[in-house]
């Protein structure tokens, strides 16, 4: 289950949240199968034939090469697909993001901005 805020004896920071000064809104994705383990951060794009989300790889051509959203939790995709929330809005740290490829977090952020999803850097 999805949860936004851990107990303190659980809590890992991972500074991929900047702030809550953005609302954050969350979207349920369809998690492509044999992905391996996705990790909380990941930028996913989603592909166009079959809906489903995999990690943003610019130098694809099937619709998972524009970002969509970033994954809310680490997740296994391993035995199958997974449908699991994502981030669809908020402010994010860009170096705290997980990209395909040799993508960059610069390389998306004009997309994740138009979608309302914002990117500073964590001091």
């Amino acid at each position: 289950m999805f949860k936004l805020v851990n107990d303190v004896s659980e809590q890992k920071f991972d500074e991929l949240i900047f702030d809550d000064k953005i609302p954050f809104v969350t979207k349920s994705v369809v998690l492509k199968q044999a992905q391996g383990v996705l990790q909380r951060g990941t930028v996913l794009g989603i592909v166009t034939a079959t809906g489903e989300a995999v990690a943003v790889d610019s130098t694809k051509a099937d619709g998972s090469e524009k970002a969509d959203c970033i994954l809310a939790d680490t997740i296994d995709t391993t035995d199958g697909a997974v449908t699991y929330v994502a981030y669809a809005s908020g402010r994010f740290n860009r170096k705290a993001l997980i990209l395909g490829g040799t993508d960059t977090a610069e390389d998306h952020e004009q997309r994740l901005r138009e979608l309302g999803i914002y990117l500073k850097d964590k001091m």
